[in-house]
């Protein structure tokens, strides 16, 4: 007999405020906590020091975390120049102090050099696996990786503040992105060294950062409802995103219902609309006057038929649902 699974079979996308000073995983295990959900998931961890917006898919929803890791970021950074450390922000020892004496012609001049397509190393501190490990472990031993430089896109840097020694920058950039090396980078350029003062992440994808909740706000919900007298879920269900907004941009189909079985059997289907190649959601018609339902993500095959790749199980969203 199956082991009976711990929570509720919550579905959706909760937009967390992360807080300083904790991990992403920490994060992640307070919310699905707090939803009493049976499986939750983060989309892409954020260092202690950052703040800001983290993703936590529950239930059916992680099946398309993956999607949101893919995606590109928006960051808020504050470089504070003259200073370098080991790690490229305040949590290093300082490797280097050099008086500040940059313009903000010198600045614009410097920044350019990092906007568009370029290549980048990743920092020995960052959490990019090597051999099954974190490269911050090796780091931490006083080992240093050879690491590949890897292809990023900064669709957009803006200066925000530039006072005496400290930038203050927003920076939309592709996915494997990282704001250390670029503030490490732009201290070695200007020749004062630079590092991370503070970090946050205020987009992931097409989400708005005006959706985020923390983590205090939760708590909140959950002491009203027991002043109350209610379910938690009345109060806190309402801040789920559906599961689709980690698909935006991905193109989408419907299929009939006859289909849609043989999807969650793991079969291919003929659908009418689908693009030469990649990704697609899936949607299936009722029959009825609502919308159509999202099931999933499926794959064009080489056959070029529609297989299934992220199907949800329709008796856990019903369940969620009801």
């Amino acid at each position: 007999m199956a082991k009976r699974r711990k929570g509720r079979p919550v579905n959706g996308v909760v937009l967390l405020d992360k807080p300083y000073d904790i991990s992403s995983n920490s994060a992640l295990q307070r919310v699905k906590r707090i939803y009493f959900a049976q499986k939750a998931g983060h989309t892409g961890a954020l260092d202690p020091l950052a703040t800001g917006m983290l993703p936590i898919c529950l239930g059916e929803g992680t099946k398309f975390s993956q999607f949101l890791l893919d995606t590109d970021k928006t960051y808020q950074v504050t470089a504070k120049l003259g200073i370098r450390t080991t790690t490229s922000d305040v949590d290093g020892e300082v490797v280097s102090e050099k008086p500040v004496d940059v313009n903000e012609s010198q600045l614009s001049e410097a920044l350019e050099h990092f906007r568009g397509d370029s290549k980048q190393v990743p920092s020995m501190y960052s959490a990019l696996k090597h051999q099954g490990q974190p490269l911050y472990k090796y780091a931490r031993e006083g080992i240093e990786v050879e690491r590949e430089a890897r292809d990023i896109t900064v669709f957009r840097l803006e200066v925000l503040r530039f006072e005496n020694d400290e930038v203050d920058m927003e920076i939309h950039c592709s996915k494997g992105t990282y704001i250390r090396t670029i503030v490490d980078d732009l201290g070695e350029r200007l020749g004062c060294g630079a590092h991370v003062s503070a970090l946050r992440r205020v987009g992931v994808g097409s989400y708005d950062r005006k959706d985020m909740v923390t983590i205090e706000q939760l708590d909140a919900l959950l002491e009203q409802a027991k002043e109350q007298d209610v379910s938690p879920s009345s109060l806190l269900d309402p801040l789920l995103l559906p599961m689709n907004t980690a698909l935006v941009g991905i193109p989408s189909v419907v299929v009939d219902e006859e289909s849609s079985r043989y999807l969650r059997l793991g079969n291919p289907v003929s659908a009418q609309g689908l693009p030469l190649e990649g990704f697609v959601q899936v949607y299936v018609d009722n029959g009825s006057n609502s919308e159509a339902e999202f099931i999933g993500v499926g794959i064009v095959d080489d056959n070029g038929m529609l297989a299934p790749k992220r199907i949800t199980v329709k008796e856990m969203v019903e369940l969620a649902e009801g």
